[in-house]
């Protein structure tokens, strides 16, 4: 070990040692960084449980009011030949009684466009088929060309390979009659926890992100929206020209757009409604898609959107959230020195107590992940056993060295101004582990997964 005395012969008069100052200042940073991350990620995680009444307010009333809404479901599909079909044969299904679904495929993607033309064909009454000819292509700019053809009050987006449960868009109007607001937000839950041993993680984060997190960002009138089963006015997205088509993530800005305008935003989440989808099937396809949505934050940090909200505090929320992945990348990169200085250099004891903060309320999340686990299993019929319960625990730092890894590398493409659009891949893992649907909506398989 050296000596904080020997590491540098370049002091001043006084003796101040300013390479050891630097490296204590360093680890201090880095430690009251990654306390504050993981306290309010822990809140925020907590805060539909702090109380019965608050539990009970996030989930969609029991007996939905009488429709009184009609709705434009688009459904864009790029290269999804193996997902779309079941699930535009799903939305066919609703129980809603004036629902219009717009499928919308590229015009250079024969496989998909053959899907969606066989799915029209079997619901001639509710499905139609858009092309879009947009070069390059994206999602943003998908939904933007199927905007001008939607006819109803209420637009929704779905992804290709959604399971929808038959009953949603009762649910959703009723919300939307309810509370008199301008979005609806419902929930979104990935289900193939076993696949992968990221995907075990992935599954909680939604779970957490849906049940909980969206729920505070509602009450504090500052959300970014999830990219499907989110319901806007069509009103409120033509006064807005649709969606971004050049931010990554057009989800999170069409959100920040629509808060600081005031728009009132509705969140919902009852397990039996919510929309199943499946981790990304490989470590690559999630590295991307997590690099994208963090650089789509990025993007709409520097857009400045969040500026109009109307209180200080929403300001530096806002600005907190959306600089995530700059924190992120920021820590990542911090760690491996803190550790080389732990090492390395002979730390003052006081320092050193300071650097093991973080793990105290890492220690709570982790715990708050497991009961979390357990819940998830409870309410989706899922077994879980203990393997996945060691799992969980033993995939908390690669995780973590995974996420700040895309965070990184976010903030690379943001800053050498690569902003392609990197598609996540589907192949349908979800429906192995949840309810199957026919088509006609009627439930096929009830099974708990062994």
């Amino acid at each position: 070990m050296l000596d904080p005395g020997v590491v540098d012969s370049a002091q001043t008069a006084a003796g101040i040692d300013w390479a050891a100052v630097a490296g204590y200042s360093g680890l201090i940073a880095v430690a009251l960084t990654l306390t504050l991350i993981a306290v309010t990620t822990l809140w925020w995680m907590l805060y539909a449980w702090r109380s019965k009444s608050t539990y009970d307010s996030t989930a969609f009333s029991k007996e939905p009011l009488a429709p009184r809404h009609t709705f434009t479901l688009l459904v864009p599909g790029r290269h999804e030949e193996e997902v779309m079909g079941q699930t535009l044969d799903a939305l066919a299904a609703q129980t809603h009684p004036d629902v219009q679904i717009i499928a919308i495929v590229g015009d250079d993607d024969p496989g998909t466009t053959a899907v969606v033309r066989a799915a029209a064909d079997r619901h001639p009454d509710r499905i139609e088929v858009v092309v879009d000819d947009s070069v390059p292509k994206n999602k943003p700019k998908a939904l933007n060309r199927a905007l001008a053809f939607a006819g109803g009050d209420v637009v929704g987006v779905f992804d290709a390979e959604d399971e929808v449960h038959p009953d949603l868009l009762r649910h959703i109007d009723s919300r939307f009659s309810e509370t008199g607001a301008t979005v609806v937000q419902g929930g979104v839950q990935l289900m193939n926890f076993r696949t992968t041993w990221w995907s075990l993680r992935n599954v909680l984060e939604y779970y957490f992100w849906f049940r909980s997190r969206l729920h505070f960002h509602a009450g504090a009138k500052f959300i970014p929206l999830g990219g499907n089963t989110v319901f806007v006015k069509r009103e409120a997205l033509e006064r807005n020209d649709g969606w971004d088509a050049e931010c990554l993530a057009e989800d999170c800005e069409l959100g920040v757009r629509l808060s600081s305008q005031g728009e009132e935003v509705a969140v919902a989440y009852s397990p039996e409604y919510v929309t199943k989808e499946e981790t990304p099937g490989t470590l690559k396809s999630f590295y991307k898609q997590r690099t994208r949505w963090n650089q789509g934050f990025l993007q709409v940090l520097r857009k400045g959107e969040w500026r109009s909200l109307p209180t200080r505090g929403q300001r530096l929320f806002a600005r907190y959230m959306l600089a995530m992945p700059f924190l992120q990348a920021a820590t990542g990169l911090l760690i491996p020195l803190s550790v080389f200085l732990i090492l390395v250099v002979k730390v003052p004891t006081a320092v050193a107590l300071l650097t093991f903060i973080p793990l105290a309320p890492t220690i709570v999340t982790v715990a708050v992940e497991i009961a979390g686990l357990g819940e998830f299993g409870r309410l989706y019929r899922q077994r879980v056993r203990v393997i996945d319960y060691v799992r969980l625990v033993l995939g908390t730092i690669p995780f973590q060295v995974l996420l700040a890894g895309a965070a990184i590398r976010a903030v690379y493409r943001e800053l050498r101004g690569e902003r392609g659009w990197e598609k996540t891949e589907h192949t349908g893992a979800h429906r192995e582990e949840s309810p199957f649907i026919d088509v006609r909506g009627n439930r096929i398989a009830e099974e708990v997964a062994a």
